[in-house]
């Protein structure tokens, strides 16, 4: 399975933004997904991961403000960012977790440029 993040832009802080995560294939048997960020020249951080049961993970400097889901009909995850602040500057992916490890190859992440 392959998995394509979409979604980004360049949004003043405050605001909000939907990321989306399509599947080429069946995510319904896919136990945890989750969606990672990545600023230049620090490592790409685990942001949240949903189960196939629904539960949640939030990293603390986005937990109340962030909202993971998935829609196994539409085989897309979504990460809807709000109150959004210039420090949520960066490439954000998605893929399949293990723990906090991706399963699969990096695919092309999403720019996401909050303006202060």
């Amino acid at each position: 399975v392959q998995l394509q993040a979409s979604g980004g832009g360049l949004v003043q802080a405050g605001g909000s933004l939907r990321l989306s995560c399509a599947s080429s294939g069946s995510i319904f048997s896919i136990n945890m997904l989750g969606w990672y960020r990545q600023v230049p020249g620090k490592q790409r951080e685990l942001v949240a991961r949903i189960s196939s049961g629904g539960s949640t993970y939030y990293a603390d400097s986005v937990k109340g403000r962030f909202t993971i889901s998935r829609d196994n009909a539409k085989n897309t995850v979504y990460l809807q960012m709000s109150s959004l602040k210039p420090e949520d500057t960066a490439v954000y992916y998605c893929n399949i977790v293990r723990g906090v490890r991706p399963i699969l190859s990096w695919g092309q992440g999403t720019l996401v440029t909050v303006s202060s």
